[in-house]
């Protein structure tokens, strides 16, 4: 009889070899677990850092706008090289600029919480802005909403270009962003529209051709053909009557009105019901933007709400302004008068009667609800402009938009 004792060894051997494999099998699948759980964690980390930077860039795109709503760079286009730069420091400690192009400022972040979206000392991560214009910096794009396509050279609002770097840890992310400031475009019948008759004497001139907004102050003075010609600065599309009328337009003596596609139109019918129909708006989104009222302005710059009893549309206040000069949206509930040496680029609104004496001069457009009738004398003078008056209103609001946006 055969002895069983070497096929008991067998299965002990097999037993063990399996049992062996086992572990190593489960040593394995743990080492797996473990590397993965590692792998997981770093994904993971890097992913809260790779979103922590991104959001700090974003907010740097935000203190740009801020600082554009404040004046603190320039945003009117009239120099296409200008840039602007925010460093990661405190006040008394910014970069001296190299160039009179260049704008240098501290951020405003609170003490002690600043967000890394910059750098303290020049170079690539420095937040900054700049137009964007042609490769060789001489002309600035700008965005105009009426226009296919949008982005042009000839008119509409500056596009300014925002570059922020966040960084969390080891993690960067750098964007780009393309802002304008929100455009409000006017509802404009002329250069000067009424509800009531129009006299013009003297050498008064009233131009209702297209006007750039960079038209210099004084241009068109004398009339249309003559120095300082306005001819030079129209656009040479988007033309309007000079001047729209409910009543009745008189011109004497030497004053003088040009528009397209004619000079004048009288006894028309459909004036504004109230200053929120020449800007798009309700009575109260209009209200909201107009903001509190005052009797005394200060200063005509931004958007001014002038009232004696805060009760819009009564025509009960009155203003003279001498040698006055302004930006933006000028409400006046009541009477206006202008005298020589005022100047003004944007919209005026007059729910009384205006009188414009000497050589008062408006880049943009009058409307006048009126009472009795406008007197406009002297060399008092009146140009169209369609950007003037969306590029004022639009700055005076205060608020930007982003047009484009890209990752870097």
């Amino acid at each position: 009889m055969r002895s069983r004792q070497p096929v008991a060894n067998r299965e002990r051997g097999v037993g063990l070899i399996m049992a062996i494999l086992v572990l190593l099998v489960l040593s394995l699948l743990t080492i797996m677990m473990m590397t993965s759980v590692n792998t997981d964690t770093k994904i993971t980390g890097h992913s809260v850092r790779s979103a922590r930077a991104l959001n700090d860039a974003e907010s740097g795109i935000s203190e740009v706008c801020a600082m554009l709503r404040a004046g603190t760079f320039q945003s009117d286009g009239s120099n296409p090289r200008a840039v602007g730069q925010v460093f990661l420091v405190p006040a008394g400690s910014v970069p001296v600029p190299g160039n009179a192009d260049s704008t240098f400022t501290f951020t405003h972040q609170p003490a002690g919480a600043w967000l890394n979206y910059s750098s303290p000392s020049r170079g690539p991560d420095v937040l900054t802005v700049h137009y964007l214009t042609n490769p060789a910096r001489t002309i600035v794009y700008r965005y105009d909403p009426t226009l296919t396509p949008a982005i042009n050279t000839a008119s509409g609002l500056p596009v300014m270009v925002i570059s922020a770097t966040g960084h969390s840890g080891k993690d960067v992310r750098r964007i780009e962003a393309e802002v304008i400031v929100k455009p409000i475009v006017a509802n404009v019948k002329a250069a000067l529209a009424a509800n009531v008759d129009i006299a013009f004497i003297g050498n008064a001139v009233v131009c209702g051709y297209n006007h750039r907004a960079n038209t210099p102050n004084g241009t068109g003075k004398n009339g249309r053909g003559f120095a300082p010609d306005c001819t030079t600065w129209e656009t040479g599309a988007g033309n309007l009557p000079a001047s729209w009328t409910t009543g009745s337009s008189n011109a004497n003596g030497a004053s003088g009105q040009t528009g397209s596609p004619v000079d004048n139109l009288q006894s028309q019918l459909g004036f504004y019901n109230g200053p929120w129909e020449s800007l798009g708006m309700t009575q109260a989104q209009f209200t909201t933007w107009l903001g509190p009222a005052q009797s005394s302005p200060a200063n005509i710059n931004g958007i001014v709400n002038v009232d004696n009893n805060g009760v819009m549309g009564d025509q009960s206040t009155s203003l003279a302004l001498n040698g006055a000069s302004g930006t933006g949206f000028l409400y006046v509930d009541g009477d206006l008068t202008i005298n020589a040496g005022f100047s003004y680029t944007g919209m005026i609104y007059v729910e009384g009667d205006l009188k414009m004496n000497g050589q008062a001069w408006v880049l943009g457009g009058i409307i006048v609800r009126g009472r009795s009738s406008i007197t406009q004398n002297g060399g008092a003078t009146i140009l169209y402009s369609s950007d003037a008056i969306t590029q004022a209103l639009s700055e005076a609001g205060g608020q930007y938009v982003t047009i484009a946006w890209k990752e870097l």
